[in-house]
């Protein structure tokens, strides 16, 4: 007995110092965990933005993006606004039609005048070349030719003009503006070699006079070369309105060309009414071009930097200042992001225009699994139906154009040709919306957003957002490129806008709201987020004569820009 209680004291004596020893080890353990959680640092831009962060995960009807720190809700949720129209476009249009004072080409066109352009870059900066070209003619009363197409730079494409425009249209739709030709007349039974020269970037009319009206008057045909953005934002009206023309009405694809895309919109209606068309701009060459920098850490670094070293005069730039200056696209997560908290929900259906996306199918995860119905020219159609166009970047670029151009939301991820051109487009019709982030205030936000529920996060995105949905006096007249922001050819009906302004006070909630909503006359925040690769004559006095001991002065090489890299902004922006 006494054995027994000898036993039991000592079995209370050893559970006695057990439950001491475990509080011990259990303090010790968590004190060791604050102080690990004190000591590893927060998160940083590499971290947030790594490529290699695992794959978001779809749970019980709501996404939840692990590297964003809150639930995403499947729906878009219910708002004040349509998202799929602009609220006040009922009360805008296109208006480009010349004034009485606008004489016909017939009786302004001299004779033995002969202009021709030889275009740059890709599909949509050749455009606005050409675009400019009919007008360039037009200060100068001359004849143009049809214009030349870049098949030299980055793209390397061999199409010709007619190969992609309806060259007959574009000749006849313009007769009564412009004398166009197809080609330059045989001199004396002989061909004819035009006198070559180039002009400074944004030349005014009188910069035309000045430089290329006594090279036309003595050689009687003159080329400019490398002819992209040599034309004035700052125009008189009628040849601002010229510009629409040719932009909006006389530059019409090839019937191949358009029965494809209609195909393809038709397949996204198909599946959807309505859809979004993203310009999405995440690939290789386009984040190395800019210098960003995404998080992906030494492989990333290595990765791009052998790419940026492909051109000799590509200056060093401050990756992380880019970003912060919204000066960068944002990342596939962080578009999905933008448009769940604009209203988009998860069913809506997204066509991406985008080549290589930098990190593939990792990168893309979180904006397909924030918008599984995901889809791009290559899986609407069959490699046989894409065959006669995938040679060709020009080509293919022009069924993205048309495309995007007839989804009911745009949604641009930099400010380059095709945003600029797009959004243009997209006023004059009507003001279908056309999304571009406020990178600059979307960046520094998207770092905090751990730190926030999501009904804080969304709110926040919809403000940042006004002024940069598309919607009509968004951007003050003159602000921007004229291709961008084409205020001189849109008209207000100002009868139908006075009807409305003066109607019941119960719609006061929504006419009152207006001006806030849509950022009427909003200063840009991105206004500079264009990544322009200047030529050395681009400061030049647009008056003064053409000096190659210019740019001797500045110690740049006359050629350095204009031999080896006319693709540099083309890379950039189409």
């Amino acid at each position: 007995m006494g054995a027994a209680a000898f036993h039991r004291r000592r079995h209370h004596n050893n559970h006695g110092r057990l439950i001491p020893a475990i509080s011990a080890v259990s303090g010790a353990l968590l004190l060791v965990f604050v102080l690990f959680s004190f000591l590893t640092p927060s998160p940083t831009d590499d971290e947030h933005f790594r490529h290699d962060l695992r794959r978001p995960m779809v749970n019980n009807g709501v996404v939840n993006v692990e590297v964003s720190g809150f639930r995403v809700p499947t729906s878009g949720g219910r708002l004040d606004r349509d998202l799929w129209k602009s609220r006040m476009s009922k009360f805008y249009y296109g208006c480009s039609n010349a004034s009485k004072k606008f004489q016909e080409a017939e009786a302004i066109t001299q004779s033995k005048r002969y202009l021709l352009i030889a275009t740059s870059g890709g599909l949509n900066q050749q455009r606005t070349g050409i675009t400019d070209a009919v007008v360039a003619a037009r200060i100068l009363n001359a004849t143009l030719v049809v214009p030349k197409l870049d098949q030299k730079s980055f793209w390397k494409d061999a199409s010709n003009f007619s190969d992609i425009f309806d060259v007959d249209w574009f000749i006849s739709h313009l007769s009564k503006d412009v004398k166009i030709i197809k080609e330059l007349p045989r001199r004396a039974g002989k061909t004819w070699t035009p006198y070559t020269m180039r002009v400074p970037r944004k030349c005014s009319a009188r910069c035309y006079q000045s430089r290329v009206l006594p090279n036309l008057l003595k050689k009687h045909a003159v080329q400019l070369t490398k002819f992209d953005y040599r034309l004035s934002n700052k125009l008189d009206t009628d040849l601002q309105k010229l510009r629409c023309r040719v932009n909006y009405h006389a530059l019409k694809f090839t019937d191949p060309i358009i029965e494809m895309a209609e195909k393809l919109v038709y397949r996204m209606r198909k599946r959807s009414k309505h859809y979004i068309a993203l310009h999405l701009r995440f690939e290789p060459d386009m984040l190395a071009f800019s210098g960003c920098y995404y998080g992906g850490g030494d492989k990333e670094r290595k990765e791009l930097g052998a790419i940026r070293k492909r051109w000799k005069t590509l200056h060093t730039t401050n990756p992380d200042k880019g970003r912060r200056q919204g000066k960068c696209p944002l990342t596939p997560e962080e578009v999905g992001l933008m448009l769940r908290a604009l209203g988009y929900g998860k069913d809506v259906h997204i066509y991406v225009a985008s080549g290589e996306v930098y990190g593939g199918e990792e990168t893309l995860a979180p904006l397909k699994a924030l918008f599984p119905n995901f889809y791009s020219k290559d899986t609407l159609a069959s490699k046989e139906e894409l065959e006669p166009f995938s040679a060709f970047s020009s080509r293919m670029a022009a069924l993205d154009f048309i495309v995007c151009d007839e989804s009911d939301v745009f949604v641009t991820n930099n400010n380059g040709n095709m945003a600029r051109i797009l959004a243009g487009r997209r006023r004059y019709h009507g003001h279908k919306p056309t999304i571009r982030p406020n990178a600059k205030k979307l960046y520094r936000f998207f770092l905090n957003r751990v730190n926030m529920t999501w009904e804080a996060f969304a709110s926040s995105v919809r403000t940042y957002q006004r002024g940069f949905m598309g919607e009509p006096k968004e951007v003050r007249p003159g602000r921007g490129e004229f291709h961008e922001n084409p205020a001189s050819c849109i008209c207000e009906d100002t009868e139908a806008k006075e009807k409305m302004d003066s109607g019941p006070r119960k719609l006061g909630k929504e006419i009152g709201a207006t001006r806030k909503d849509v950022g009427e006359v909003v200063d840009d925040e991105n206004d500079d987020d264009e990544l322009e690769w200047s030529d050395p004559d681009d400061e030049e006095d647009q008056n003064a004569p053409l000096d190659k001991g210019l740019f001797n002065r500045t110690g740049l090489d006359y050629d350095t820009f204009s031999s080896e890299e006319p693709e540099l902004e083309e890379l950039l922006s189409d």
